[in-house]
Order: C-alpha cells, then structure tokens, then sequence
C-alpha cells in the first residue's frame, strides 16, 4: 500500500519544480563566476569530511584564493527571495560549525596554513550579494 502511495505522488508531482541540489549546484556556479571575476582563484568546489565519532559531517561550497593569498572558504545559499530572513540570514551557528570543522580538516594536510577568512555568497532571487569575513572559527559565531 505505502509503494503504490508514493508511486502515485510520485507521478503527481510537477516537472517543473526544480529541486534543491539542482538550485544549489546552480547557485554555487553563479557564486564561482561571481568570484572569478573579481580575482580570486578557485582552489576546490564542494570539499566533503565525513562524520567523525562526535560531529557531523561538513562541507565547504568553494575554496578559493585571494590575490593576497588568503585562502577563502565560501558557503554559498540560494533562496528564491528575501524571505525568512533571506540567504545569508540561513546559515546557522550549526552550519557554520560544519563548515568550520570542514575547513580545519582541509587545512590539517598543510605544514604551514595560509591566512583564512569564512566568505557567504547569498543569492535572493536576482540579487547576488558576496559578504567577506561573514563569520570566523571561533564557537560562538
């Protein structure tokens, strides 16, 4: 009964709504077209840790570099409008821990880390807005 239910939402479900990963990889090209364009160079998009025994698994949108060498890790959020506090205003201080924990094991492999800096990229609508330093590492943000 529950297979022929969900085969049947299934088959009414539109077409046309797109769904999230499809809007998020799109957001995360505009971002990284955003951001080549204004100098920085990209080092990684979509950097993926594993959970470990006591954290969740994180994941930074793009890793990029600045012209001074910094390196930027960017989340990227995508909303259709301003909303709800709109793009920037969804990422949480439990997002941005992932993130953080993403970005601190990206950096283990490094002998000597370069600076670093926590960039969003948030997209309402039309409106592509880039907030440099949004955040930092420490656990109160």
């Amino acid at each position: 009964m529950l297979k022929s239910l969900l085969k049947k939402m299934a088959a009414t479900t539109s077409p046309i709504a797109p769904n999230r990963t499809a809007i998020g990889q799109d957001g995360e090209t505009q971002a990284l077209e955003y951001l080549l364009a204004s100098g920085l160079t990209l080092v990684q998009r979509n950097y993926r840790v594993a959970a470990g025994p006591s954290r969740r698994a994180g994941e930074v949108d793009l890793i990029l570099r600045d012209a001074d060498g910094t390196l930027v890790f960017v989340e990227v959020r995508k909303r259709s409008g301003h909303g709800h506090g709109g793009a920037a205003g969804s990422i949480q201080s439990a997002k941005r821990s992932r993130i953080v924990y993403a970005a601190q094991h990206y950096l283990s492999t490094s002998p000597s880390p370069p600076p670093c800096r926590f960039d969003v990229v948030a997209i309402d609508g039309r409106q592509l807005q880039w907030i440099r330093a949004a955040f930092d590492a420490s656990p109160w943000n």
